[in-house]
C-alpha cells in the first residue's frame, strides 16, 4: 500500500506539492471515487487512478536520470561521503534504490538510479554491447598512437585487458580533450586507459549511456524521472 501522492510524484505527474493540491482539489479519483486526502493509501497495481480524467498508466519501477555532480559517490550507503542516493529529493527516494553503475566520486555526468535489477543489469552487462560516452579532458595532446590503442584495446598493468574503445579529438580544444566510447564500465577504466598511454584525466564527464543523452537543461547535482521513452532509447541499435 502506498500514498495517493506518492504514486503521483513517483510517475512523475507533479511534483510533492502539486500532488497534494490535485487531490485537494478533487481532481484525483480511485476507481471512480474522489479522493481528496494525499495520505490515502491505495495499491496502484490493484486500482484504476485517473488525474483530470486521465488514466494514470502506473509503473512499479521508478528510473531517474541525475547529472551527478563531482564529490558524491555512487553508492547507497557510505560512511563518510554523501552519497547519490543521499542528494536525490524525497519524494523520489523509495526503498531499493540504487545506481546502475557508477561513476568515479569526482566524475560528473549521467548517472540512472533505479530500483530495477533486471533493467540495471542491461545497461551493465558487457555482453549487451550498451556503449557509454565520455568527455576527457587531458592534461597533453591526443595523438594517433592513443587513438589507435583505444581502438585495439588497452591492456593494463596487471595485464587486464579492455574491449576496443573508440577515441576522438574533440576540435578546438588543442587536442586535449576527447570523446570516448567504451561498451563496459571496469572501476576507473577510462582513467586507466589514458594512464595506460602516458596521459592523464584533469576531468571527466559521462554525457550518454546507449542512445539516451543527459539532459542538456538538467544542472549539476539535480536530477528527473524518465520517461518511458528515455528508457527505450538507452537500448536501441545496442542490444545483441
Amino acid at each position: 500500500m502506498e500514498r495517493l501522492d506518492k504514486i503521483l510524484v513517483s510517475q512523475g505527474i507533479a511534483g510533492r506539492k502539486e500532488a497534494r493540491e490535485l487531490i485537494k482539489k478533487g481532481e484525483v479519483r480511485v476507481n471512480g471515487e474522489i479522493i481528496k486526502k494525499p495520505e490515502y493509501k491505495v495499491q496502484p497495481e490493484d486500482c484504476s487512478i485517473t488525474v483530470k480524467g486521465q488514466n494514470l498508466s502506473y509503473s512499479k519501477n521508478i528510473y531517474i536520470m541525475l547529472n551527478k555532480p563531482a564529490g558524491v559517490v555512487s553508492a547507497t550507503k557510505d560512511n563518510v561521503d554523501r552519497t547519490v542516493i543521499d542528494i536525490l529529493p524525497e519524494e523520489y527516494k523509495r526503498k531499493g534504490l540504487f545506481p546502475a553503475g557508477r561513476l568515479d566520486k569526482d566524475t560528473e555526468g549521467l548517472l540512472i538510479i533505479t530500483d530495477d535489477g533486471d533493467f540495471a543489469h542491461k545497461i551493465l552487462s558487457p555482453k549487451k554491447h550498451v556503449k557509454k560516452k565520455y568527455i576527457a579532458q587531458l592534461d597533453k595532446e591526443i595523438n594517433a598512437d592513443v587513438i589507435n590503442k583505444f581502438e585495439n584495446g588497452i591492456i593494463f598493468a596487471d595485464g587486464t585487458k579492455c574491449m576496443p574503445a573508440k577515441l576522438e579529438i574533440i576540435p578546438d580544444t588543442q587536442n586535449k580533450k576527447g570523446l570516448v566510447t567504451i561498451c563496459e564500465g571496469k572501476f576507473h577504466q577510462v582513467k586507466k586507459m589514458f594512464i595506460s598511454c602516458g596521459l592523464n584525466v584533469v576531468h571527466l564527464k559521462r554525457i550518454s549511456i546507449g542512445n539516451l543523452y543527459l539532459d542538456s537543461k538538467l544542472p549539476i547535482g539535480c536530477c528527473k524521472l524518465m520517461s518511458k521513452l528515455d528508457i527505450e532509447s538507452i537500448f536501441i541499435g545496442n542490444i545483441h
